[in-house]
């Protein structure tokens, strides 16, 4: 088989990866149909929110005719819920992408603030329409639930998903030549762990301290998801690096591919950081994970 192909199928590989990074995980926004007015509106829903960017709580609703109130308060607590209504609005879209590739300068829709958590804090809501029709509760038994975190430079948080996802095309692409015994493949496996190391065990853990105020909170001191399966990955890596350094054993390279698949296959942020509402300690906490 050429090379050629083989940077194909690794691309193919590593995109569908990506795109299942993207549209899954707990502090994704979440797709929600609403019908109002006989008319029905997508919204997506907010499930995390950068403290000090004060973005709103929305509903793309374009219809003005109707009313909406958001209810919310901190997550796994007592506390009773709070209720702030949300109003109608056309809002600046200050994006180079939304503005100059898609032409979109402007957002028409409902909009409520609430107040700002603290890092990895969070907090549950729902929320409810009042149409011709009457009044609807949406997610009331159901809650979504919003993480704040810390601002991350774009210096680093660049790199940091570009170094991430750089290592899996490598990486997919040395199994790919290890199973088909390429004799390139211990090459590529060399490059994927030196980005894995750059991409998560340098640059993750830093915007891990921008995000939420701690540097690593894997194993052996918490448990955290994020950081133990990125350090899962990269030891299998090490392994495959130094099993095939003096002699071609390819098969540690095609287990090393497998287990990064199976760590990109877990949603990103489960089991994340999560702030004890109680005692202002950030512990590690199941984000709750809705996929319909």
């Amino acid at each position: 088989m050429k090379t050629f192909f083989y940077w194909i199928i690794a691309i193919i590989v590593t995109l569908t990866a990506a795109i299942y990074q993207r549209t899954t995980g707990p502090t994704y926004h979440k797709k929600f149909d609403v019908e109002v007015n006989g008319k029905t509106f997508e919204l997506d829903l907010v499930r995390s929110i950068e403290i000090g960017s004060h973005d709103p709580f929305k509903l793309s609703i374009d219809d003005e005719t109707i009313e909406a109130r958001l209810y919310y308060k901190r997550y796994l607590t007592k506390d009773e819920y709070t209720s702030v209504p949300f109003t109608y609005a056309n809002k600046p879209v200050d994006s180079f992408i939304m503005n100059k590739v898609f032409g979109i300068n402007e957002e028409k829709g409902w909009f409520a603030d609430v107040p700002d958590q603290p890092a990895a804090g969070k907090i549950q809501y729902y929320f409810e329409i009042t149409d011709n029709n009457g009044t609807k509760t949406y997610l009331k038994d159901e809650p979504i639930v919003v993480r704040f975190k810390g601002a991350v430079p774009p210096s680093i948080l660049t790199p940091h998903i570009f170094f991430m996802f750089f290592a899996m095309l490598l990486g997919n692409l040395a199994g790919i030549m290890a199973i088909f015994k390429h004799n390139r493949y211990k090459f590529y496996t060399t490059l994927t762990i030196i980005a894995f190391f750059i991409g998560g065990m340098i640059l993750g853990p830093i915007v891990q301290l921008y995000a939420f105020g701690e540097a690593w909170a894997g194993v052996p001191f918490a448990w955290d998801l994020t950081d133990n399966k990125t350090l899962i990955a990269f030891l299998f890596w090490l392994l495959a690096f130094g099993m095939n350094r003096n002699k071609e054993r390819p098969i540690y390279t095609v287990v090393a591919t497998v287990v990064m698949l199976l760590v990109y296959s877990i949603p990103h942020s489960m089991y994340g950081s999560e702030l004890d509402p109680e005692t202002g300690e950030i512990i590690q906490g199941w984000i709750q994970l809705y996929l319909f």
